[in-house]
């Protein structure tokens, strides 16, 4: 069968579930993976052929896209902040809004020596994307990174080999720890934020398959990681040290007022490509 042609139905039977633009993102994406072909390379070639057995393969992803099962998850990885990382099913997919908390955190870095070394923690690393990056992009950086889950921490552990950067991971619940056991310069943290009664926002694809254990807080307090990261920091950053958070949309002044009152200075909340407030940094 031509590519082409099975690409038009590939593409017609995920249209009940996604939109044209995205069924055919996903084409193209799994066409890469798994032929080594672009785009460019099918209207160059548009005479290019499947087999049997790879119609076989690209039907069984095509039933798994119609349930709704991330992309990511199928392919067993992703790209953020222009590096790959595997992820699974113990694992967050990495945001494009996470991209910018990383970005923030190294644009506040550019002023210091590469000599001047600093030391990064970052809580909750889940596939280790914001501590792999920060270590890849600040040389200068000695990066450790916490996780409640063994599973995650052994992700996160192949993502620094495929990436080719030394973290330090620790296996600790945060909610439980009562000291860091040393000073950081940074400490960032994308910890669970989702209420519950926010559920309804929540895509399909996302609720049924991501880590709901990374995902979502009790409604009645869903600053509770926030309070605990920020109560470490007091003791555990360094003089000027700087704590960064990604937050809930909606909580933006709930997240000021929580630094203001733990003594945190020059604090900055900034909004996200999507207009929502998203991120937060104060300083000890």
């Amino acid at each position: 069968m031509k590519i082409k042609e099975y690409r038009a139905q590939f593409i017609q039977e995920l249209l009940p579930i996604y939109d044209a633009g995205e069924a055919e993102s996903f084409f193209y994406l799994i066409l890469e993976e798994k032929r080594n072909l672009k785009r460019i390379d099918l209207a160059l070639n548009p005479e290019l052929t499947f087999s049997n057995d790879e119609i076989e393969v690209w039907n069984l992803i095509l039933n798994q896209l119609k349930k709704e099962i991330p992309i990511q998850y199928l392919l067993g990885k992703t790209s953020f902040y222009g590096l790959e990382f595997e992820v699974n099913p113990n694992v967050l997919i990495p945001r494009p809004e996470t991209e910018e908390l990383v970005e923030w955190i190294i644009q506040s870095q550019k002023s210091k020596a590469e000599s001047q070394k600093i030391k990064i923690l970052d809580i909750g690393t889940g596939s280790g994307c914001i501590a792999i990056s920060l270590a890849k992009n600040l040389p200068n950086a000695q990066v450790f990174a916490i996780d409640v889950s063994e599973k995650a921490l052994a992700t996160a552990q192949k993502n620094t080999k495929i990436n080719e950067v030394n973290v330090t991971f620790l296996l600790k619940n945060i909610l439980e720890t009562e000291d860091l056991e040393q000073q950081f310069d940074i400490i960032v943290s994308n910890p669970p934020y989702v209420r519950e009664l926010e559920k309804q926002e929540i895509k399909k694809n996302v609720l049924d398959n991501e880590p709901h254990l990374a995902l979502f807080v009790d409604d009645n307090d869903a600053l509770i990681f926030y309070r605990k990261i920020a109560e470490l920091a007091q003791k555990n950053l360094s003089p000027n040290g700087q704590l960064f958070f990604e937050i809930n949309q909606y909580l933006g002044k709930e997240m000021i007022d929580l630094l203001e009152k733990m003594g945190f200075k020059n604090i900055e909340l900034r909004k996200d490509i999507y207009g929502n407030d998203r991120m937060i940094r104060g300083t000890i």
